[in-house]
């Protein structure tokens, strides 16, 4: 869903194409048809570039390594027919390729761990049975007494090569208190008990004549038990395990022709990245670098590796300490007002871009002062035809959405001049009509002045209010301690002050105002005082600030009373309107009666009502405009907006024709 208030510009990522400098001008070529790339200055290749393709040559080993560990459940010698150009895959970004082959492996490989698991759980269990079985113990003695480890006595279970027992045996006879013995095969399975005192000396002397200790399983079962369950479990396990060697069969055949691809585009890129890091010292190799759109990476690269022979792309985020260039991402019918946006300032990478916001108040500006149905036309009309004669490229990209601001605000003002029955301001009554207003109550209220100028105030106060929160926001967001008791006093001083003012100064009744409701009102405006002297102090100083607060207060007196123009110039563009009707209409009638008053006052009433029209219009059009430019800039803008960013401008082919002022 696209941003509603503020936007934020699309995300960048640093591009860099290193290649032989044979490749160069191919390079170069492709990024210019791709037209993405905002070139910045190369540094000299430093080490860090050459670790850069170390890295991504060990990331395409690992996916190899993955990838051969999966095929090793095919039979060898199987052949597969490949549906897929290993060039579409091998074109393909590799942080893409990396991500699917580790998705396939790692689902593969987690079915290979439970199968390893389970062999070695076999493993255990037989060795187990096949140790403990022979040994001649009571059947109903436990698991645990056959490793246990007490105050003053342990038992052992050691496993020993067969020729080294009774040496051994002669060594440890003097510390032992007890013990069993079995032979199978070559291996003697010896069961002590002895002090645990001499528990390390007899493990020692086990270990060195290359026995080892029986790793006895930590289970509450006597020997029988034990030995009659592992059969059991073991023919259990062996069944899961081959369940589980033919799922994995399965599955990776079901992705044979996948991983074979992979293999195949993966041993290309490791080739590739291996000549390139032979030759990765500057006389051999050539950098170029820029931003791209986030968006537009992976296609970029895609097209660079497949026109390249030899290229290593790498692509990263920003870093903190970077300023990328600015593409600003606003709805199709937002765009236009960028040019708006842009003429204060071109907002930084990281700042809100305030298209969105501008965008409405600026056509809400500009219909509100204009406001004539006719004057709206026109000028739209002028913008379609007409301006195009004033500028040397009409095909700019630029020129088109200067156009596009002056149709949606004039069409704003369309609106506003139908609501309110204003063609060429009371032009209509010529013709015996009363009112053309389709909203009787919005044509009362712009046709009194001082109405007019409460409306203008209280669009002021919101547009105003919204600079001020998103100031707020931004300020929390940067961690300024001072902005939030500055705010949040305005917001109060205004909640308590603003009713105060309409019912005591401007006679406004307002019923719910009772005296009780005022002392409320006036202890909100007090904390709000307070607030922002005290947020004076804390970003000024003591004197500094003990002064400054009273202009955060007069500030947004200005600010506010600053709209009333919105009133004034609406007033001025009806009444020179009707001024102009009444002067041709005057001047008509004065010429003496009969043919001579039809066709000189006839004449003179077109010449007056043309000129007086075409002049309204030319000053109303100008002065709607540079005063919507100086609301969004000077009462809204400036209280958060910082900008001092830079445009994208991507390397790219001009696709329109140019003009050339001769």
């Amino acid at each position: 869903m696209m941003p509603l208030i503020v936007n934020t510009p699309e995300p960048m990522v640093k591009l860099r194409v290193m290649t032989a400098k044979d490749y160069l001008n191919e390079a170069l070529k492709t990024l210019h048809r791709a037209g993405v790339l905002h070139v910045e200055e190369s540094e000299d290749l430093k080490p860090v570039d050459r670790e850069a393709l170390e890295v991504q040559r060990a990331g395409v080993n690992k996916l190899l390594t993955g990838i051969d560990d999966v095929l090793t459940y095919i039979p060898k010698g199987e052949k597969v027919s490949l549906r897929e150009d290993i060039e579409v895959i091998y074109t393909r970004p590799f942080d893409e390729i990396d991500s699917e082959v580790s998705l396939l492996c790692t689902k593969l490989g987690n079915m290979h761990q439970r199968a390893a698991k389970l062999s070695e759980e076999i493993e255990e269990l037989g060795e187990l049975s096949r140790y403990l079985g022979p040994l001649e113990l009571q059947p109903d003695i436990r698991l645990k007494d056959l490793a246990f480890s007490g105050t003053y006595l342990f038992s052992r279970i050691f496993v020993l090569p067969g020729e080294v027992y009774e040496p051994l045996r002669d060594k440890l006879k003097n510390y032992l208190f007890g013990d069993s013995v079995a032979a199978i095969e070559n291996e003697t399975i010896f069961y002590v008990i002895a002090r645990v005192e001499d528990q390390n000396t007899i493990e020692s002397i086990v270990k060195d004549g290359g026995g080892k200790v029986q790793r006895i399983p930590d289970e509450d079962l006597t020997l029988r038990e034990f030995l009659e369950a592992a059969d059991g479990k073991i023919h259990g396990l062996q069944e899961e395990l081959t369940r589980l060697h033919a799922e994995i069969e399965d599955k990776t055949r079901e992705n044979l022709e996948k991983l074979v691809l992979f293999r195949e585009a993966l041993s290309a890129e490791n080739e590739r990245l291996a000549v390139l890091e032979e030759a990765s010292e500057a006389k051999y190799v050539t950098l170029i670098e820029g931003w791209v759109p986030e968006r537009s990476a992976e296609a970029t690269i895609a097209e660079v590796k497949e026109d390249i022979g030899y290229v290593f792309v790498d692509t990263r985020k920003p870093e903190q300490a970077e300023e990328p260039p600015v593409e600003m991402r606003n709805a199709t019918v937002l765009k236009p007002f960028q040019v708006i946006v842009n003429l204060f300032a071109i907002p930084k990478y990281r700042e809100w871009d305030p298209t969105p916001i501008t965008a409405y108040f600026f056509a809400l500006f500009f219909g509100i002062m204009l406001g004539d149905v006719v004057y709206a036309a026109l000028l739209m009309l002028f913008a379609y035809r007409g301006l195009r004669l004033l500028v040397d490229d009409p095909q700019s990209e630029g020129f088109k959405l200067f156009q596009r601001i002056i149709y949606t605000s004039g069409g704003v003002a369309l609106v506003i001049g139908v609501l309110t029955g204003s063609y060429l301001g009371n032009f209509y009554e010529f013709f015996g009509i009363e009112s053309l207003a389709l909203a009787t109550v919005i044509q009362e209220m712009f046709s009194d002045p001082v109405l007019f100028i409460q409306f203008s105030l209280i669009i002021g106060l919101v547009h105003v209010n919204i600079a001020h929160v998103l100031a707020l926001i931004k300020g929390i967001k940067a961690g300024q301690k001072a902005v939030v008791p500055s705010k949040a006093g305005l917001f109060m001083l205004q909640i308590g002050a603003i009713p105060l003012i309409m019912h005591l100064i401007l006679g406004a009744d307002i019923p719910w105002l009772t005296g009780q409701i005022q002392t409320v009102l006036i202890s909100i405006a007090m904390i709000g005082l307070v607030l922002i002297i005290v947020s004076s102090l804390m970003e000024k100083g003591a004197f500094l600030g003990g002064i400054f607060w009273l202009f955060d207060i007069t500030g947004l007196l200005g600010d506010v009373m600053s709209y009333a123009r919105l009133a004034g110039v609406g007033l001025a563009t009806y009444y020179l309107a009707y001024c102009f009707n009444l002067m041709a209409d005057l001047l008509s009638h004065m010429m003496p009666a009969g043919m001579v008053q039809v066709i000189a006052g006839g004449l003179i009433f077109v010449i007056v009502l043309l000129v007086g029209h075409v002049l309204n219009l030319a000053l109303s059009g100008i002065t709607c405009f540079v005063h919507s430019l100086r609301l969004c800039f000077v009462e809204f803008l400036f209280k958060f907006y910082e900008g001092g960013g830079r445009m994208y401008s991507p390397l790219r082919l001009r696709t329109r024709p140019v003009f050339v002022k001769v």
